[in-house]
């Protein structure tokens, strides 16, 4: 357990915001598999303070999600200051996050994101500006450095503890890296030692052996779980459990995949309604059933489906034609 602000974190695993894919249907799954926090995917604050309808819509938090935290991002002091006031008073999200991280190029020619990562002075002033205008913790989401010349990390990250955040998440690569290489974990030590306030490692924890590894070679409060989770909830699960016992539980087996699968579905179909749902649930499906023996075919057929029933029809097939084969091979080897 540890602390943002007054907000108390129950174990050292949290879920990463995530564009287009943190959304309350995927946080509220994968919060039941046990994670510490969820974040929410990245919400424009001028969209925000513009009633933007899809915007307003994102906002939306279950009640099931606590501690969870809503982010924003923008380049300019007033509109990030509206929009943080408004998540403050308007929403039940335990925490603001900031993003300073997002590297691609409609965010950064916004002079938001990754660009702050070239600037601590500006971190200092748009932090605290935000700071200074809401009750609820603000937080820090930020990449190591724009580039291999200009990695500020340890400067950046002093700014935001300087400006009153209560917390710091980063990733491990630059901006330039994208989500390419490897995750530079030294630096995220280095930040760690350098500051007071949690911070939490992001990059490469894509197995509970690596979380622990992390968490042993930085030093961080926590480790923050992001690609490794799109169709894996149990990464977390099992990387909490891992980390509190010692003992590594075994991977889903099929049928516990398919029902989280389509558990998922129907949260996303209540969101976003059916048409909306099953064309996000085609990449969802697919990352599901990654790894799967014999999936293969499955996936290619599941980016033609168009409704609820077409998924389950398909899904239920694929589970009967893998029966059959576990079946034959049984009776081969009797």
């Amino acid at each position: 357990m540890f602390k943002i602000g007054n907000v108390e974190i129950p174990n050292r695993v949290v879920l990463a915001p995530m564009a287009g894919i943190s959304n309350v249907a995927f946080r509220k799954t994968v919060k039941e598999f046990g994670a510490g926090m969820v974040c929410a995917e990245m919400i424009s604050d001028k969209a925000l303070i513009t009633n933007n309808k899809r915007t307003l819509k994102m906002l939306e938090v279950d009640e099931t999600e606590h501690p969870m935290s809503l982010q924003i991002f923008g380049g300019e002091k007033d509109t990030l200051v509206e929009a943080a006031k408004y998540v403050d008073k308007h929403t039940n999200a335990d925490i603001i996050d900031i993003n300073m991280g997002c590297p691609v190029n409609k965010v950064i020619r916004c002079e938001a994101g990754a660009r702050w990562l070239l600037d601590p002075d500006k971190i200092y002033e748009m932090v605290s500006a935000v700071v200074e205008a809401v009750e609820k913790p603000v937080t820090c989401k930020m990449r190591i450095g724009w580039d291999e010349e200009h990695i500020y990390a340890v400067e950046n990250a002093k700014a935001a503890e300087r400006a009153g955040a209560a917390a710091i998440a980063i990733h491990g690569r630059t901006r330039v890296q994208m989500y390419e290489g490897k995750a530079n974990w030294d630096v995220i030590r280095q930040v760690k030692e350098a500051v007071n306030i949690p911070v939490i490692g992001n990059g490469d924890v894509t197995t509970p052996e690596l979380a622990k590894k992390m968490l042993d070679e930085t030093g961080v409060d926590a480790v923050m779980i992001g690609r490794a989770s799109q169709g894996n909830p149990w990464i977390i699960y099992r990387t909490v459990h891992y980390l509190e016992t010692g003992e590594l539980l075994d991977e889903p087996s099929l049928d516990e995949k398919i029902d989280v699968l389509t558990l998922h579905m129907d949260r996303l179909i209540d969101l976003k309604g059916e048409k909306t749902a099953i064309m996000e649930m085609r990449k969802h499906a697919s990352w599901y059933l990654r790894n799967v023996k014999g999936g293969g075919q499955v996936r290619r057929q599941i980016n033609t489906v168009e409704t609820r029933r077409d998924l389950i029809q398909l899904l239920t097939q694929f589970k009967r034609d893998m029966e059959l084969r576990d079946n034959k091979q049984t009776e081969i080897l009797v």
